[in-house]
């Protein structure tokens, strides 16, 4: 099932879409948002999977869908945790600055709270007030959860997993140093949040979710030219059940919530840092990824980041090469 919020008051109205994301069923019936739908979704989910199933098979009234007049699944959400579950990508950081990752890394995840209170749409504009800040996309998957007690272990937390997105945590780079030396975390150096035009439920991914893990190549362009493929299942340190764990060690989650994966990174096959996807490799999902490889390499940076009037695109394929959640599709503007 794949579900939509068209843009309309804060919190959208839920549509169902279609598998091949031409066409959407209201379903106002069931609930008129899609937090609603999570408030209550034992109930909601049977109720919208008689909609997407009638869709399928036409028996239902419907529109076409159009991503550009889409809100995030979730427009606003109680809460969004992000982690950093591909330690490949925080090593090649500290690497750069010359700094050794602690051996805590790869046994305590990394993870912020970030903004929430309004996410921006998948076609929406990025805007920012001036280049300098370091304008980088980072390309990531998301699940949404039900309620989450506080306490839970990766072993529990797993059936909380209602919904998958991806998204485009846009970050302002050159804001980060200065707000992590007062040693209080992020807040002015992250923009406003893209997720994807649909949000899916666990059974859309097929084999390719085991439980723990989405194993899919994460796609990103940046003016149309190939970014990144790294696969999301590889090299991902924390699972999603042990990145939701984390969260509620100290207080639950309540339904709605979203939690993070972090930039999705993989190694090269030798190991080390991974290569642009010109010279045959992976690629990157995040431009300072990038800069800290030529860093490595070479001594300096000399990918910029993001300029006014680039365009960055995120999408995720299933194995015969259709799109699964739509793509974020957006531009830098000034604000």
């Amino acid at each position: 099932m794949k579900l939509a919020s068209l843009k309309q008051g804060r919190d959208g109205r839920l549509v169902v879409v279609s598998r091949d994301l031409t066409r959407q069923a209201d379903a106002a019936a069931v609930a008129p948002t899609l937090i609603a739908a999570l408030d209550n979704w034992a109930a909601a989910e049977p109720r919208l999977q008689e909609i997407a199933d009638s869709l399928e098979a036409g028996r239902i009234a419907h529109t076409p869908f159009d991503p550009k007049k889409c809100a995030s699944p979730l427009p606003r959400s109680f809460g969004w945790a992000d982690g950093s579950a591909y330690v490949n990508h925080v090593a090649l950081v500290r690497k750069s600055r010359g700094a050794e990752v602690p051996p805590t890394f790869w046994t305590d995840p990394l993870m912020y709270r970030g903004a929430s209170d309004e996410f921006i749409g998948p076609c929406d504009p990025i805007k920012a007030a001036d280049t300098a800040w370091g304008i980088d996309l980072e390309a990531e998957v998301a699940v949404v959860v039900t309620d989450v007690p506080m306490g839970a272990t990766p072993a529990q937390t797993g059936s909380a997993i209602k919904l998958f997105m991806i998204l485009n945590d846009i970050s302002l780079r050159n804001l980060i140093p200065a707000e992590l030396a007062k040693g209080f975390g992020f807040l002015q150096s992250k923009g406003q949040t893209a997720f994807s035009p649909v949000a899916v439920t666990p059974d859309e991914l097929g084999s390719a979710f085991d439980g723990k893990k989405v194993h899919l190549p994460l796609l990103s362009a940046i003016n149309g030219k190939p970014f990144g493929r790294p696969n999301a299942g590889v090299d991902m340190t924390f699972d999603f059940p042990t990145l939701i764990a984390h969260a509620v060690k100290t207080r639950p989650l309540k339904g709605g919530c979203i939690i993070g994966s972090g930039t999705v990174s993989n190694r090269d096959a030798d190991g080390g840092p991974g290569k642009p996807v010109p010279d045959g490799g992976l690629g990157y999902s995040c431009i300072a990824e990038i800069r800290t490889v030529e860093t490595i390499l070479h001594g300096a940076p000399k990918t910029p980041f993001l300029n006014f009037g680039d365009r960055v695109r995120v999408e995720m394929n299933d194995a015969q090469g259709r799109s699964i959640f739509g793509a974020i599709d957006h531009e830098v503007v000034k604000a």
